[in-house]
């Protein structure tokens, strides 16, 4: 066989269902939803509404996260589709793996692999300095020297903080899905619970003036906030993860999907009217913007509510992202691609050797390394993924063994997907040169690694 052909050798979905039968489906739609919201709806609500209103935007930023959802919604609807008709673990990497081949499918893992682990890195470190601003309030502090990554010169040898709440939210998904998804329903909802109170309570002080003129700076300005703040809106790929522990994937993972974008539309799109309503975007940047606001109305504590909302919201993104990555690793690992022990599931259903080996990689560089300059290859591996899965659409829709009848199908089709993977490019183009040389390194290493270890170990190889 020659090596082209044993790159590019597809998996059976049939062998893929077989083999993640075992996982127990207890989720409904409505944790699929409070899953996205989680990843989704972060810090970021209470911050870019403002920075980007005062410099690219202006009041029109109302319009560029409507612009940004409209964008983000013709991946989120390819998404669908896949997760209709290919109800198994493992998210894009396992539709690259049936749909393009093994190759496509591991760079696609790869892709996801970065996207997860730099994530919840960066939130847990990010985590712990709020968390540590809290308890300040109360006059309570930890010691310098575990209170940030390791740089001797500064006195600090690691994030004591971020690591502890990495482990606790592993031994939370560990110990049972069904309990977690209750806990992270719970936080979600207390979640946007804050945000609506923001909502109605700065309702009362809007003043129309300030939003005139609407579109200081121009078409152009809508443009640009749109570009700026589309990358809030991802995340709702870790949705498609859970696939295979979901009641009625074909019906219930589209409504997860586009549900959850739908939502936090709503929810960008409110906290902005009040926001640039309550104060003249011109006074917006600032690193607090949502409890500046609440400052300048006098309404200080709805302003420390604030706090605990953004600590809940990096809380139930850490959950959803470190239960998607586990469950990335798992499937890498069954079929052979990286060792096969992280391919196996506990009694209870649970990918619990996948769930550890990841747990210790984001505790480490969550707790030990400074993450600032590496949070935009988040981006990339997200849009690399987005990519394949837009343009996946027309193979999969020509793969006649994969049958998706009664199941959610994109429409337009194949305008659509085109259209959506024609954007992901636009938006990759965006992204700095210094973004593409680290993710350059990061893919040369993964590609070494498949060859070297991967391609020879594959269930594709053994079969």
């Amino acid at each position: 066989m020659s090596l082209g052909s044993r790159i590019f050798r597809r998996e059976r979905l049939d062998r893929y269902l077989e083999t993640d039968k075992n996982f127990i489906k207890t989720m409904s739609a409505f944790d699929l939803i409070s899953l996205g919201i989680g990843a989704v709806i972060g810090t970021g609500i209470f911050i870019l509404p403002g920075t980007v209103a005062a410099t690219k935007a202006g009041p029109g930023i109302i319009l560029s996260f409507v612009l940004a959802a409209i964008v983000c919604s013709t991946s989120a609807m390819c998404y669908a589709e896949f997760a209709s008709a290919l109800p198994v673990a493992g998210s894009a990497y396992s539709y690259g793996n049936l749909v393009f081949g093994e190759i496509i499918g591991w760079i696609l893992g790869w892709a996801l692999i970065l996207e997860y682990v730099l994530a919840v890195a960066a939130v847990s470190s990010a985590w712990g300095a709020y968390f540590q601003s809290l308890l300040a309030g109360f006059h309570l502090s930890i010691p310098k020297a575990i209170s940030g990554p390791f740089n001797p010169s500064q006195g600090t040898y690691g994030n004591l903080i971020a690591i502890l709440i990495v482990i606790f939210i592993s031994w939370m998904l560990n110990h049972g899905m069904r309990s977690s998804v209750r806990l992270n329903n719970l936080i979600v909802a207390v979640k946007i619970g804050i945000i609506v109170l923001f909502i109605i309570v700065g309702a009362f002080y809007v003043k129309p003036t300030n939003w005139q003129p609407m579109l200081p700076f121009g078409s152009k300005g809508v443009l640009s906030g749109a570009a700026a703040v589309f990358f809030a809106y991802l995340g709702f790929d870790a949705v498609s993860s859970s696939a295979a522990e979901v009641k009625n994937p074909k019906k219930n993972m589209p409504i997860g999907i586009i549900g959850t974008l739908i939502v936090a539309t709503i929810l960008y799109v409110g906290v902005s009217i009040i926001l640039t309503g309550m104060v003249s975007y011109t006074k917006l940047d600032v690193a607090d913007p949502v409890a500046f606001a609440l400052q300048v109305v006098h309404q200080n504590w709805v302003a420390g509510i604030i706090s605990l909302g953004a600590l809940a919201g990096m809380f139930t993104m850490m959950v959803t992202m470190i239960y998607s990555s586990s469950r990335l690793i798992y499937s890498i690992g069954r079929d052979g691609l990286l060792p096969h022990f992280l391919g196996k599931l506990a009694p209870n259903g649970s990918p619990r050797n996948s769930m550890i080996t990841i747990t210790i990689v984001i505790a480490i560089m969550g707790g030990f390394v400074p993450l600032d300059q590496l949070t935009n290859l988040v981006n990339i591996g997200t849009l690399i993924a987005f990519l394949f899965v837009s343009f996946g659409i027309i193979p999969l829709r020509h793969n006649k063994e994969i049958q998706n009848n009664h199941g959610y199908q994109v429409p337009w089709y194949p305008a659509l997907p085109v259209v959506s993977g024609l954007l992901c490019m636009l938006m990759l183009s965006q992204l700095q040169a210094e973004t593409w040389i680290a993710s350059g390194i990061w893919f040369a290493f993964g590609l070494i690694l498949y060859f070297s270890y991967g391609m020879r170990h594959s269930r594709l190889n053994r079969s």
